[in-house]
């Protein structure tokens, strides 16, 4: 009896040690690096479910020991990691663990996208539908189906979208990023408007928006803008036109191709400022928050007229005499 107890107990200990070994040999396995020379990155595409990863991941040749994941179900149910779509970035050295708390966490790829001050929506628009792996819904609608889906079917789509950098990851759209910039234009424009000066000659912040894309067309010189809003306020204020070469680009459309003549400038668009009074009808670009401040915070001063100096700033002046030399001085001569 007592020799059939030390057998038992011998194998008792031999049965521990052999399933802590083997346990320990699991854990090896779990914490051993992945087999990668090279960052990669790999997808978990929506509804994808634990063995179906560790499955791909092992015929990828990502792991070698995909046994060692699935046997985790069982001892370790709480490590099982609850797998959220997207792309992943796995890096070499990195350890099975390491890659089941990626997976787990929001650390998907992500990807950027710019879109600068001062250029139109159809220009947004092209930069959407060549974005990477970016869904594209709006490709086939027109500006006024976007507005419809953007739940703003009254508004003119131009202006409204805010110029910025985007943050994006696979699985998202162009609508997205619409609806982003949108909602950014609308809550900066608020803000805006809410620090505007008492004596403005414009009423509303869709003038605010109007005139902040003239400005942003205008200038890209920061420093300047002030003083061009400055000088449109005034001008509207002696019932003097804009004349702002951009609203005659903007009404011209396609037709442009570089150059202005004078009777583009003569032509009666819905947008040259040489010929109507006052602002244009809608935005001709989409405004950043400088132009925005500015439009609403213009520089007193006496000036009237502007020209470009050919460098990006701009020459200003008080009156037309003075005008007509910088015309000379930086264009004609030019």
């Amino acid at each position: 009896m007592l020799r059939l107890l030390k057998v038992l107990i011998a194998l008792g200990v031999i049965a521990g040690v052999a399933l802590f070994a083997g346990y320990r040999y699991w854990e090896s396995r779990l914490e051993a690096p992945i087999t990668l020379d090279e960052s990669t990155i790999y997808e978990v595409p929506a509804g994808a479910g634990f063995h179906g990863v560790v499955r791909d991941l092992g015929q990828r040749g990502i792991v070698s020991d995909a046994w060692a994941y699935r046997l985790l179900v069982r001892l370790d149910p709480q490590s099982v990691p609850e797998l959220r779509p997207g792309e992943y970035r796995l890096e070499p050295g990195m350890s099975g663990r390491d890659v089941l708390a990626l997976l787990d966490s929001h650390e998907v790829v992500t990807y950027s996208l710019t879109i600068p001050e001062g250029w139109t929506l159809q220009q947004m628009r092209d930069r959407l539908a060549q974005a990477p792996k970016l869904a594209a819904l709006t490709a086939d609608l027109t500006d006024e189906q976007l507005m419809a889906r953007l739940g703003r079917e009254d508004s003119h789509p131009e202006g409204w979208f805010f110029p910025d950098t985007y943050r994006y990851q696979k699985g998202m759209s162009d609508l997205d990023i619409l609806r982003q910039a949108l909602n950014r234009m609308e809550a900066v424009l608020e803000e805006v408007w809410a620090e505007r000066d008492d004596d403005l000659t414009i009423d509303t912040p869709y003038e605010a928006l109007i005139m902040a894309s003239l400005i942003e067309r205008e200038t890209g010189v920061p420093e300047e803008r002030r003083d061009i809003a400055g000088v449109f306020k005034r001008r509207m204020e002696r019932g003097m036109r804009l004349q702002t070469d951009p609203t005659v680009i903007y009404g011209m459309g396609e037709r442009y191709e570089g150059n202005i003549t004078r009777a583009d400038l003569r032509e009666a668009t819905a947008y040259n400022t040489y010929v109507i009074d006052g602002l244009p009808p809608t935005p001709i670009a989409l405004p950043g928050r400088g132009a925005l401040e500015a439009a609403v915070n213009p520089a007193e001063g006496e000036s009237l007229y502007f020209v470009s100096r050919g460098d990006g700033t701009h020459q200003f002046s008080d009156s037309l005499r003075e005008h007509n030399n910088a015309v000379n001085r930086y264009i004609r001569n030019r």
